[in-house]
């Protein structure tokens, strides 16, 4: 039966799997790549393009040694990318600099820019973004770029999103005419929707800065839904992987996306994917625009539901933060918090470490913990940082629902939860909803599902989940904790918005602490 190669490239490595047309996955390998940060920037995080393309060698190398599966056996070639991830090329589109990662967060001033000029002018665009642009996304990244190398304007043809790139240098394209650009990326991170014809206007681009002009009419390509082909694995590349040349390649996508298809996502369902940082992905077949949200776009997930797509800027990232500073490892560091009750810390922690993605859109936000005295300690502190991811995203989940968006299942996917359990208790406890969790790394296999509707197996993308996504159990809420953090999340939620916005009543700032005591002296009885 035919096997294909799924392929997720995250934010440190790329991992390629190997699937089954009717046994599902059969083998997974990685490979690293480097970030590159600065110290005295913290705002900076880019990455080389042919780093990762090696690390992609390397990564199909090891799993088909690993399988002992021939490389002529796959039949096709999928990949999804992180994003916003901004790449400007120029003569052959070959890269003029690194990518501008997604964490990458020097366009904030472009970002604001982008948002009070849409509102001044009435851009429909702002509307399905969530209402505020961020310094996370293209147009953002790119003109910050345009502003800070005079020297390469003069070589830029144009910028490419992450997967885009990766699918166009697989199948040996070389221009603008032949390129193939992901709706998905496109709809969340620029602006873009054929109900106004594609990109803003140019005399909207040009009022934003002069530097603009004419960019618009070199973000060509063809602008499509993953359903359809990008292109087909070029000699070059078949030989540097070990495949078969020739074989198709699907239009990309952003991770968080498809791994919510390769955790079996359906309508009604919410994946959080929770990672580096936390994605947070449902569709539907009808929904409203959802203030706050990183874009609400027909075909993103799945070419015949809206995609709707909102997040956490930081939570395993804040997890490792707090034991590097500990001077211990996240896996020591949680060795004993299955024992911790609900709210028994007597901490409140927001999770704005690197800014606040969904629903504040606010890149200005740290990372705030509130009700420290003398004898807490660095596991209290990550306990209370496990609890504030979940507050975060109950309030991002109440959002989308107050705007149609069905939250009928919850389902955490991505790494952490297949190796953290108390964040899955307290993710059901917060939300008083039972969460699936897939039994396994669903990474790379929405990859997978893609590359077997591209060879042609699957008819549908339900017909694929159907025969190689892992099975979900279930975690249950435990009413008592439930009811405890019932009484929290009304304090975080305040907290929330009181220090959140500039123009908020901080009021509610006054009973925090006090009831901070009260819960966890409650707690600590028991």
């Amino acid at each position: 039966m035919p096997l294909v190669a799924g392929v997720d490239f995250g934010t440190l490595s790329v991992r390629v799997t190997l699937v089954h047309s009717q046994k599902g996955p059969i083998g997974t390998a990685s490979a690293e790549y480097p970030l590159h940060r600065k110290r005295e920037d913290p705002d900076f995080a880019t990455q080389s393009h042919d780093d990762q393309m090696q690390a992609l060698v390397r990564a199909m190398r090891a799993v088909l040694e690993k399988t002992g599966v021939a490389g002529a056996g796959i039949v096709a070639l999928a990949l999804d990318t992180t994003g916003s991830s901004v790449i400007p090329v120029g003569e052959n589109l070959v890269p003029l600099d690194e990518y501008y990662l997604w964490c990458d967060h020097r366009a904030k001033a472009e970002a604001e820019e982008i948002t009070a000029r849409a509102h001044a002018v009435g851009l429909e665009a702002i509307d399905w973004c969530g209402g505020v642009y961020s310094h996370e996304w293209g147009w953002a990244k790119l003109l910050h770029w345009l502003r800070h190398n005079p020297e390469k304007r003069g070589q830029f043809v144009t910028a490419l999103e992450h997967c885009d790139m990766v699918a166009a240098t697989l199948a040996g394209v070389t221009s603008t005419v032949d390129l193939k650009r992901s709706v998905c990326a496109m709809g969340h991170k620029w602006l873009w929707n054929p109900k106004w014809g594609g990109f803003p206007s140019e005399e909207f681009l040009v009022s934003l800065d002069p530097l603009l002009a004419g960019v618009r009419a070199k973000m060509g390509g063809e602008f499509l839904t993953s359903n359809h082909i990008a292109g087909h694995l070029s000699p070059k590349w078949a030989a540097e992987l070990g495949l078969h040349a020739g074989i198709p390649i699907p239009v990309g996508a952003f991770d968080a996306h498809w791994d919510a298809i390769g955790s079996n996502c359906r309508e009604g369902d919410v994946v959080n994917v929770v990672g580096t940082s936390t994605c947070i992905i449902a569709m539907a077949k009808e929904t409203e625009l959802v203030p706050g949200v990183c874009g609400v776009v027909p075909g993103s997930v799945h070419p015949d539901f809206t995609g709707i797509e909102a997040g956490l800027s930081a939570t395993g990232d804040i997890f490792e933060a707090i034991a590097r500073r500990a001077g211990i490892s996240v896996a020591d560091l949680s060795q004993g918090l299955e024992t911790y009750r609900a709210g028994q810390t007597g901490l409140l922690r927001l999770s704005w470490d690197n800014g606040d993605r969904t629903v504040l859109v606010n890149p200005e936000l740290g990372g705030v913990t509130l009700g420290w005295n003398l004898l807490h300690t660095a596991q209290d502190e990550l306990f209370a940082a496990i609890e504030g991811t979940a507050f975060h995203t109950r309030i991002i989940l109440e959002r989308m629902a107050e705007h149609g968006v069905p939250v009928d299942r919850v389902i955490n996917a991505g790494g952490i939860p297949q190796k953290n359990e108390v964040l899955n208790q307290v993710y059901a406890n917060v939300l008083n909803k039972p969460v699936l969790v897939p039994a396994g790394v669903p990474t790379s296999l929405g990859s997978g599902i893609f590359a077997l509707m591209a060879a042609g197996v699957y008819p549908t993308i339900e017909a694929a989940q159907e025969a190689v996504c892992l099975g979900l159990r279930t975690v249950e809420p435990d009413p008592a904790a439930a009811a405890v953090y019932e009484e929290l999340y009304q304090h975080y939620r305040a907290v929330y918005f009181a220090l959140g916005k500039r123009d908020a009543d901080p009021v509610a700032l006054g009973t925090v602490l006090p009831a901070l005591r009260s819960i966890a002296a409650r707690a600590n009885r028991v």
